[in-house]
């Protein structure tokens, strides 16, 4: 790789300089304790792909605001549409009414989400609701109250969703009993394969053994409403499924007339190079669960299921605040941005770019152990020895800190797996800048440890 001095980033006071220090000691005197904090970044603007914290330092932003801001910091589209929106109201509740904004933002998602058949949208506000809401409408179409979830996956912090949730032990602790009739199996991680096979000579064990294990034995298929799963895996480890995995799961939910329904709040909106991260096995699930970038940062949530589905009666479920004006006016221009600046093409390009150069690494450099992605949501997962695969949770953490101190804002997940997940519109020379600058971070981590 080329060395040369990029325009970015810019670090000109070691991080975190005296302002940050300064509201970090307000903010711990202040505020809830459960929140996760990776590092004393305090944030005082953004644009573009570039985040300014209160000290003057600039990062390239690789967290994309935690994968909610896919075309970028303070998009001037996305920016004046909220701006006109707010010189006309804030909020009037579309739970009791009717917007123009919700109407053709729902239109617009029917066009984008899998599948052709006739579908419907209930709005929220975050992630963790949209999938309650999954739950809910899963609940009442079929009347019956079993679901299947995966180890390792994160689908919020609300009761219901947390249930489903099983990435880690604090998520969870001191909060049972949770909702009832959640059954976990192990997700097709073939990196760290629960089984000790190897793909594809297995022959998928992992949906065999959902089907002779589970329903099978213990779980009455007859009373489960449907499969929640992350067609991509995010806190658990970025996880990507091997290429036959969801076609055999669909042909299992098939068999005993199981809902799939996907949680497409990290992975969507264009994230890994296609609008939602299912098509890449070309699946059509039942029921998708969309937030974080759909609003650019904003709080909204979508829950987009076949119309058949969407049968319960007005009242029996619904937001003051889901689906507020601004929020759709916002990703009204975020879905025209990502179509009109090509950002699917895009992130596929770079990611491709970022992949090859990641498997390279993971040649020269023994605690690179895997590699994985689609578009850009890449992991990057490190181990202390690559033959024992024993995690190297030292070694991502260090890689994580040491980076956001040379002015690269990424974050890990998982156990030991580092997150790249820029904004689609990322350049090529930032990319450049950014891989030259964790290669070299890559290098004095090894020597370390």
């Amino acid at each position: 790789m080329v060395s040369y001095l990029p325009d970015y980033p810019k670090i000109i006071v070691r991080p975190p300089g005296p302002k940050a220090r300064a509201l970090v000691k307000r903010d711990s005197a202040t505020m809830s304790p459960s929140y996760t904090r990776y590092y004393p970044l305090v944030v005082d603007s953004g644009n573009n792909c570039i985040v300014k914290d209160v000290d003057g330092n600039e990062y390239i932003d690789f967290n994309s605001g935690l994968v909610c801001l896919n075309v970028g910091h303070n998009h001037p589209k996305v920016v004046k549409a909220i701006k006109n929106q707010c010189d006309k109201f804030l909020h009037y509740s579309n739970t009791d009414f009717y917007y123009q904004q919700t109407i053709s933002l729902a239109e617009k998602l029917l066009k984008i989400t899998p599948g052709k058949f006739q579908k419907r949208v209930y709005f929220g506000n975050s992630g963790t609701e949209a999938v309650e809401t999954a739950l809910k409408l899963s609940k009442w179409h079929t009347r019956k109250h079993q679901f299947i979830a995966f180890i390792g996956a994160f689908h919020g912090r609300t009761f219901g969703s947390m249930s489903l949730t099983g990435s880690k032990p604090i998520q969870r602790r001191h909060y049972f009993p949770m909702l009832p009739g959640v059954t976990h199996v192990p997700y097709p991680n073939c990196y760290r394969c629960p089984f000790n096979l190897s793909c594809p000579e297995c022959g998928y064990r992992c949906v065999d053994f959902i089907d002779e294990q589970v329903l099978q034995k213990y779980v009455p298929p007859e009373e489960v409403a449907g499969i929640v799963f992350e067609p991509i895996q995010g806190e658990g480890g970025y996880i990507v499924p091997p290429p036959e995995y969801f076609p055999r799961l669909k042909k299992l939910a098939d068999k005993y007339g199981l809902l799939l329904i996907a949680d497409e709040v990290q992975s969507g909106i264009g994230r890994t190079g296609k609008w939602f991260a299912i098509e890449h096995w070309k699946i059509e699930p039942d029921i998708n669960c969309v937030a974080k970038a759909l609003a650019s940062g904003l709080p909204l949530s979508a829950t987009v299921a076949r119309a058949r589905l969407m049968d319960w009666e007005s009242g029996s479920h619904a937001s003051t605040f889901g689906g507020n004006p601004v929020a759709c006016a916002a990703s009204l221009v975020v879905i025209d941005v990502i179509k009109e600046e090509k950002l699917l093409e895009n992130a596929e390009k770079q990611g491709n770019y970022i992949m090859k150069w990641l498997q390279d690494m993971k040649k020269e450099h023994k605690i690179v152990g895997d590699v994985r992605g689609k578009g850009l949501m890449i992991g990057v997962e490190f181990v202390e020895d690559k033959e024992t695969k024993k995690p190297g949770v030292d070694q991502a953490r260090e890689m994580m800190l040491k980076c956001w101190r040379r002015g690269i804002a990424t974050v890990t997940c998982g156990v030991s797996t580092l997150r790249l997940v820029p904004p689609l519109n990322i350049t090529r020379e930032l990319v450049d800048a950014s891989l030259e600058i964790i290669e070299d971070v890559i290098k004095e981590v090894e020597r370390e440890k």
